[in-house]
């Protein structure tokens, strides 16, 4: 944890804030500060700062008004379209998009995603935000991605698709054997990046979304797991 996460919740109406569960259990158990200390702490969907610490026990962590005077790390500028993956993968994938300050992130169904996928409780809303938010402690950020579920492919890419990606500039779909290498990107592009499930996109599929602007690219020899494709690509793009 590189930062202490503050819901709007902990806070009251003094400004202090008052810190319970897996935090308080991390703050005690690995930072162990003593009474006085100042820590790194951020608020979800504001700004970033310092607390120091009033009180600390089994039941909670007391820290005086923070001075949160800092930005939270500038945006990728990247929106995410991604076949659902197994639940293990999603897992590790969910922290590592809000760590890497993607904006928005929607998970679609796809020819070759299980169906059993979407039951899976990681995809239940209250799984999704816990991990997002170890992502934000990671990075030391406060903003949230968007994170949407679309179990129908062709109408998300036909309906919804278009006025949700109005502001992107560039849209690629991750695609193996696509003769085009991936591209950097200009300093001011936005930028979608659609991709497969294991086994990758269907020729349909492919075709759908180049319908929608997406072109199609390899990001060479190498075939890499979701987990490892994002950060790999988003640092391409760069």
């Amino acid at each position: 944890m590189n930062l202490l996460l503050l819901e709007p919740g902990d806070v009251a109406g003094d400004g202090t804030a008052r810190v319970t569960g897996r935090r308080l259990a991390h703050v005690r158990d690995v930072l162990a500060p003593e009474i006085g200390r100042t820590l790194r702490v951020g608020l979800l969907g504001g700004r970033l700062g310092t607390a120091r610490v009033a009180a600390l026990s089994d039941r909670e962590l007391v820290l005086e008004p923070a001075a949160l005077v800092e930005d939270p790390p500038p945006r990728a500028g990247v929106d995410l379209l991604v076949a659902v993956p197994r639940p293990k993968a999603l897992a590790k994938l969910l922290p590592a998009v809000a760590a890497l300050g993607v904006d928005r992130l929607v998970l679609v169904n796809a020819a070759r995603v299980e169906k059993s996928y979407f039951d899976a409780g990681v995809l239940e809303p209250p799984s999704v935000g816990a991990l997002l938010r170890l992502g934000l402690e990671q990075a030391r950020d406060t903003v949230l991605p968007e994170v949407l579920v679309r179990p129908r492919f062709r109408p998300f890419v036909e309906d919804e698709c278009d006025a949700l990606l109005s502001s992107t500039d560039l849209r690629l779909v991750a695609h193996p054997p696509a003769p085009a290498a991936c591209p950097r990107r200009g300093a001011a592009d936005r930028v979608a990046l659609a991709i497969g499930p294991e086994g990758g996109w269907v020729p349909f599929e492919v075709e759908l979304l180049a319908a929608r602007g997406f072109r199609p690219v390899n990001m060479g020899a190498r075939i890499l797991r979701i987990e490892t494709v994002v950060p790999f690509l988003i640092g391409m793009l760069r």
